[in-house]
């Protein structure tokens, strides 16, 4: 795996801080907190993508294939969420609350457990692929 400088783990990092912020104020109700969780979302997505994996272990691959999941799941989610405001879609409210009203909890849950999988998978094939050479 290609490895992150300094500005770009603070970048990682600061979008993660984001997305836990901008979600968890969203559950207190603040009207902001979409756009602090979409900026998040942004910052640690565009890192990830940076983090690429440059070898040919189709293990790794394929967990950078979910991992790429996740990613479009995190932005789903905070599509989901500005959507979740007031009804931005203007969709008739039966369909709204079946299909969008807090919805981007469950997209948001799917990706971080796709997430937290594929990143533990990743760094111990890399330990093991370290050990083998």
């Amino acid at each position: 795996m290609r490895q992150l400088n300094r500005v770009q783990s603070m970048v990682l990092l600061a979008g993660a801080v984001m997305m836990v912020v901008g979600s968890g104020a969203y559950v207190f109700g603040q009207k902001w907190a979409p756009i602090i969780f979409a900026i998040g979302v942004v910052g640690f997505v565009a890192m990830q993508f940076v983090q690429a994996y440059e070898g040919d272990n189709p293990t790794i691959r394929r967990l950078r294939g979910i991992m790429t999941v996740s990613h479009l799941l995190f932005v789903f989610s905070a599509l989901l969420m500005f959507a979740n405001l007031d009804n931005l879609l203007g969709l008739p409210w039966p369909v709204y609350v079946r299909y969008v009203h807090n919805n981007w909890v469950v997209v948001l849950l799917v990706a971080a457990i796709l997430q937290l999988y594929s990143s533990h998978r990743i760094s111990n094939e890399l330990d093991n692929e370290a050990k083998k050479t």
